[in-house]
């Protein structure tokens, strides 16, 4: 079976947090989560975080703490997660391989469907208080 280690941040601002789409291919094809990616050799775990939101979103973040570790098997893979607490310092989080981007805060992080894997940083986000409600407008 094969192992993959990668890194994952979660952007967060005034109570919400930053999600992305996946797209097609693979198995949590159009499920949503938390940006991030492999780990390439002698990176550490903040330079992959960083590089990767870079690549991904052309933007930059300051990654603030970590979160914790999670692990999840899918079918042809095991998966090992480092999450970190990031904030975006630079870029508007336009997506380069993401099919969508959303803003959530507590009373909509439910309403996508998030990979496997993310599923425990969700709750962890929710435990943390990291999202909460926010007024809305009604525009």
């Amino acid at each position: 079976m094969r192992e993959i280690e990668v890194v994952a941040a979660v952007i967060h601002d005034n109570g919400r947090v930053f999600s992305a789409q996946r797209g097609a291919g693979g198995e949590a094809a159009f499920m949503w989560e938390f940006p991030g990616g492999k780990i390439e050799a002698g990176e550490s775990h903040e330079t992959a975080l960083k590089r990767e939101i870079e690549e991904e979103f052309s933007s930059q973040i300051l990654v603030k703490q970590f979160i914790l570790t999670t692990k999840h098997q899918y079918a042809s893979f095991h998966l090992t997660m480092h999450v970190y607490l990031a904030i975006l310092v630079r870029g508007d989080l336009r997506p380069n391989e993401h099919v969508s981007t959303r803003w959530l805060d507590r009373s909509d992080i439910d309403s996508v469907e998030w990979a496997p894997a993310d599923l425990p940083i969700v709750q962890a986000v929710i435990d943390m208080g990291i999202v909460c409600n926010l007024p809305h407008s009604g525009l």
